[in-house]
């Protein structure tokens, strides 16, 4: 699918996050879970979805047809990057003919000394038709993103870097409207969105398309808000 496509399809919606890593309670060894997750947010109207790992990738490609942004989450020594952090995850996406592919694209140090405008160049040379999502942090890294080539920018990392702003409970609707009025490719809102009204904040502040994630799809998360709320 050209990128053209895939941008056309996604824009304006909500795409939905379909990840359970080992220890949460919707992780399987077998898989299956995610896929069905995926098929709910299908036929509530989401309009893309968002996966970790390369098998839960593959069977949700096979269960829904919307545009996936795969992603795969592993720690490397001396890196504090973990989502797609290496060209092996990059290989491994590729694979699975997901339509995008994000990575952490902070300006954080990599042990393998290359910046992330290298590590970047490397994949567009050896996929020169990839569909790259950065995931960043602040707005200078949201820049940096665009001139080294992405083709969209999530603040997914905002607050989870130890110098981003974004910490308090609700999404960096500030970094929205920053990055919208900075660089010129889609914005994607993503991180603590926990309710609809958010969602909405989101794309009225020049938000491209928004992801949603725990409210939606990790009930541990939903049932512990509603505890808190009630104590």
């Amino acid at each position: 699918m050209r990128k053209e496509d895939v941008l056309s399809k996604i824009k304006g919606g909500i795409i939905v996050s379909c990840q359970a890593l080992e220890g949460e309670d919707l992780y399987r060894p077998e898989g299956g879970i995610m896929p069905l997750m995926a098929k709910a947010a299908l036929n509530a109207g989401a309009v893309g979805i968002r996966a970790q790992g390369t098998r839960d990738i593959i069977d949700i490609k096979k269960e829904v047809n919307l545009p996936v942004i795969g992603i795969i989450k592993k720690g490397y020594d001396g890196m504090e990057q973990y989502i797609t952090a290496t060209m092996k995850e990059v290989d491994e996406l590729v694979k699975t003919g997901c339509e995008i592919i994000a990575l952490d694209c902070t300006m954080r140090p990599r042990n393998d000394g290359v910046s992330i405008n290298g590590f970047i160049e490397q994949i567009k040379l050896k996929y020169p038709d990839i569909i790259l999502m950065a995931d960043i942090s602040t707005l200078e890294e949201g820049i940096n993103a665009q001139k080294a080539g992405v083709d969209l920018v999530g603040t997914t990392l905002s607050g989870y870097t130890s110098y981003s702003k974004g910490k308090n409970n609700g999404p960096d609707i500030n970094l929205v409207k920053e990055l919208t009025s900075s660089i010129n490719i889609p914005i994607i809102a993503e991180g603590r969105i926990h309710y609809p009204e958010q969602a909405k904040e989101a794309l009225n502040a020049g938000a491209y398309a928004v992801v949603v994630g725990g409210a939606i799809t990790r009930p541990r998360e939903i049932a512990t808000r509603f505890v808190k709320a009630i104590k």
